[in-house]
């Protein structure tokens, strides 16, 4: 199951897999069923795992500059 495909969530990248992916799906209904589409598949779960790491890299990177304005913020406060 994967998370939520809306395209506004995704990058461009990742929503031509997706696209490729539901398509396979469209076009061959029952073969699915069979692991037809696996590599589109597999495509969209890797990309979607790159887009969730740089992320979660982005906030903790954010998280730390927060941090460090509140140190700053109460070093001042103290002084």
């Amino acid at each position: 199951m994967h998370t939520d495909l809306a395209p506004h969530l995704h990058s461009k990248e990742c929503n031509e897999l997706i696209n490729l992916l539901q398509n396979c799906h469209i076009d061959n209904p029952l073969r699915k069923f069979f692991g037809y589409c696996n590599d589109f598949d597999r495509k969209v779960v890797t990309c979607l795992k790159n887009e969730r790491l740089a992320r979660r890299q982005r906030n903790y990177e954010k998280s730390l500059e927060i941090k460090r304005k509140i140190r700053m913020i109460t070093q001042q406060t103290k002084s």
